[in-house]
């Protein structure tokens, strides 16, 4: 064997990482080298919680091309939450490939160019494949993808547990039903590689073998004072979740385990609320409650981290999708500005002084029907989760509030809508 070859061997076996920096990402570590070099060679199942910002998601697309070029003959398959998201560490690892340093480690291997045979947002397949077998060395799908038929012999999760499934149960329940489907896919001495942020307790995380947790504090990737920052931009379960890989405890929680229903067209004639941001840390929220005869009350729930000058207009779709009829709001902060600017629109707007206290009413109105609501699946996770969230000393409570000031208009009116308008 010639020197270059033994010295290309040397550093995809002991120094991965360094393509990483070679091909632009100049943050990998050695702890990214651990992980990598887990990802290429290890013989067992493993699952890697890592926190956002780790660069995990950089580590698998650098393991999809690398593996592409050094086991040409094992199919990988790659499983994310949706097909979009498959698209971009797809495209990435495509890119990488198609670096000078992959193609010199090729040429050095092999004596060859490297070719890619099929590229797009969902396969990848290289000229250095020789199994008869005819499929891709990499195939990406979302988690819900029919696989009858399709076997690897490595399968990859990255990110199948997000929101929604912090915030719906059927959602945990689909995601595990999905994930325990890919055992029938791994052939006989294959192996599982999974990676993602836990966000439940019964989350499909719950199920996965072989767990190493690495939060904000071990990596040491991200400075403390940056987690401070981080920490005040979002709610508490968010960071916890997102860089603790931690659960927080709901069992003082005001508000648990959403309801959701698919029947669009029960919320059909309902009022929506808008709850405005202007300036600073607030956010838009926006509701829709129609009340049933039955005393069900199907709901749907929108939020933004914007002023609400900037979410007209997506608000216009939502009540017009979901046949919304008048629109309220307050007009303490803004002096009936929203209210005017609605009704320039053609929205029947009915705008009002708010007086009660936020907390009061959240835990007066939202609390006392909580179990009467259904969501719409549509519903923003975001709007869901700022909700379980809530407490009397929650930072941001635009939904509960938006939420807990329709349902209170709802009952002063007895629930019946008569002032229905086409709006825009």
């Amino acid at each position: 064997m010639n020197v270059k070859k033994q010295e290309v061997l040397d550093l995809l076996w002991n120094y991965p990482y360094k393509i990483g920096h070679w091909v632009g990402f100049t943050d990998l570590t050695e702890l990214h080298n651990e992980w990598l070099r887990s990802f290429l060679y290890a013989d067992a199942d493993q699952t890697l919680l890592a926190h956002r910002g780790s660069y995990k998601t950089t580590d698998l697309s650098l393991f999809l091309a690398i593996h592409a070029a050094i086991q040409p003959n094992e199919n990988v398959i790659f499983f994310r939450k949706t097909d979009d998201d498959v698209t971009e560490v797809l495209n990435q690892s495509q890119k990488i490939l198609g670096t000078g340093v992959m193609q010199q480690i090729v040429r050095t291997l092999y004596g060859t160019e490297l070719e890619l045979l099929k590229s797009n947002n969902s396969e990848i397949h290289t000229n250095l494949c020789t199994s008869t077998r005819g499929v891709s060395q990499v195939l990406g799908l979302g988690i819900g993808t029919s696989i009858t038929g399709k076997h690897a012999d490595i399968v990859v999760t990255d990110d199948i547990v997000n929101l929604k499934d912090r915030i719906s149960r059927a959602e945990r329940e689909r995601t595990k039903i999905q994930y325990m489907e890919l055992q029938n896919i791994k052939n006989r001495t294959g192996r599982f590689i999974n990676t993602g942020t836990p966000w439940h307790k019964e989350d499909a995380i719950s199920i996965m073998p072989n767990v190493k947790r690495y939060d904000c504090y071990s990596t040491g990737l991200i400075a403390r004072d940056k987690l401070e920052q981080l920490r005040q931009s979002m709610s508490d379960s968010l960071f916890v979740a997102n860089y603790e890989l931690k659960h927080i405890a709901d069992k003082d929680a005001m508000f648990k385990e959403p309801q959701f229903t698919k029947k669009t067209e029960l919320i059909y004639g309902g009022r929506m609320h808008i709850d405005a941001a202007y300036d600073g840390a607030d956010g838009t929220a926006c509701t829709i409650f129609n009340k049933l005869k039955d005393g069900r009350i199907i709901g749907f729930g929108k939020r933004w981290d914007r002023h609400v000058d900037d979410c007209i207009a997506e608000i216009g779709v939502h009540h017009r999708n979901l046949r919304a009829g008048s629109i309220s709001c307050e007009k303490n902060a803004d002096k009936g500005y929203l209210a005017k600017e609605l009704r320039k629109l053609g929205y029947q707007t009915n705008s009002y002084s708010e007086s009660m206290n936020k907390f009061v009413k959240i835990s007066t109105y939202l609390r006392k029907n909580w179990k009467n609501i259904l969501w719409l699946e549509d519903t923003d996770p975001e709007y869901i989760n700022e909700i379980l969230d809530y407490n009397e000393h929650a930072e941001h409570d635009d939904s509960p509030d938006s939420a807990a000031s329709l349902l209170r208009i709802l009952e002063r009116k007895n629930g019946i809508n008569t002032e229905l308008t086409g709006g825009i």
